[in-house]
């Protein structure tokens, strides 16, 4: 094989690493390829071109790849790759009510028996203990009961 062919394998290679380590990590399938591609041109070259030359290519690969690797675990890359930001999205936990019982609401649907009331701002999913309370009624908050709000018709 000619050096020309050894060059573009070991050159392809590099590149292919370079792309996995620092454009888009987490990929594997092109550093994978990257691998084979740098080990068959350096397999190439100690096969014909001798030892030296192989020892030389050899040389020159494992000093670019362990630039590329400092290279690409540096924080900043590695930010690329990792969660950096916090979630501070909250969910709303009837077993920490904003309503409490005793408050009075509006409901928005036909309770049958569940649907939907508002108290003050708050739209909230209530049931009742199986009446039928129609929609725009006024509805009491007589208790929370596992992870339900319910509510009875306010006479």
């Amino acid at each position: 094989m000619d050096w020309l062919t050894i060059a573009l394998l070991l050159l392809f290679g590099l590149a292919f690493l370079v792309v996995e380590v620092i454009f888009i990590p987490g990929t594997t399938v092109i550093g994978l390829v990257g691998f084979g591609l740098l080990a068959a041109g350096i397999w190439f070259s100690y096969r014909d071109m001798g030892t030296t030359t192989g020892h030389l290519l050899l040389s020159v690969s494992a000093v670019f790849i362990g630039a590329l690797v400092y290279v690409g675990l540096r924080p900043r890359n590695l930010n690329k790759m990792a969660l950096t930001q916090e979630n501070h999205g909250h969910v709303l936990d009837v077993r920490h009510a904003d309503v409490l019982p005793g408050t009075v609401g509006r409901t928005l649907s036909a309770l049958r028996p569940a649907g939907t009331a508002l108290f003050a701002e708050a739209r909230r999913e209530v049931t009742t203990r199986g009446e039928f309370v129609a929609a725009g009624s006024d509805v009491l908050v007589v208790g929370i009961e596992q992870n339900r709000i319910v509510v009875q018709l306010v006479a």
